[in-house]
């Protein structure tokens, strides 16, 4: 049988690409601007890598990271968001359990619909004092975050946003909020 060689590299926004080491299990991301909204985990053009990416990089430019960007990707260990990011997709990083810890930069207003569902491994979430909306499900199945700070930004938290977050028994609401 003859198969195809797989893509590691190309276009995930109208200035932005994408490459993948699989030597490295990274995905780098560079260039200027939004990444693309995808419609299912199989549709970022990185999808054939989902369970065996450990690292994303994303460039300094980026400003979204787009819906279903790394959707299922269940080995992402770490992942480093620059502060030109403004919104976090739905669906963005739901089901990934590699995930312990997460610094979302201060930059970010939107954490879309099911972000970070049933990111079971995710034990430290800092929410910026940029963040005005935290929308439907977004650390729903959160089962090992165990406290929560909800800064002054927030304006909006939406319908079910930390159900099933088992192990949280403390959240602080800033006193500004």
């Amino acid at each position: 049988a003859v198969f195809a060689a797989r893509e590691t590299s190309g276009k995930c926004g109208n200035n932005l690409t994408w490459s993948y080491n699989t030597e490295t299990a990274t995905l780098t991301i560079s260039g200027t601007g939004n990444m693309y909204n995808y419609i299912s985990s199989v549709d970022p053009p990185w999808g054939q890598y989902r369970y065996y990416m450990k690292y994303v990089t994303i460039g300094d430019k980026v400003t979204s990271i787009g819906d279903y960007a790394f959707f299922y990707c269940y080995g992402l260990r770490s992942i480093t968001i620059p502060n030109s990011v403004t919104t976090i997709g739905d669906n963005a990083f739901y089901d990934c359990d590699g995930l312990t810890s997460v610094t979302i930069p201060n930059s970010v207003t939107t954490i879309g619909e099911y972000a970070f569902h049933n990111c079971t491994g995710l034990t430290s979430i800092t929410i910026p004092n940029s963040v005005t909306s935290i929308d439907n499900y977004a650390f729903s199945g959160c089962t090992s975050l165990t406290s929560i700070a909800i800064p002054n930004s927030v304006k909006n938290i939406y319908k079910d946003a930390f159900a099933n977050c088992t192990g949280l028994s403390s959240i602080t609401v800033d006193t500004k909020n």
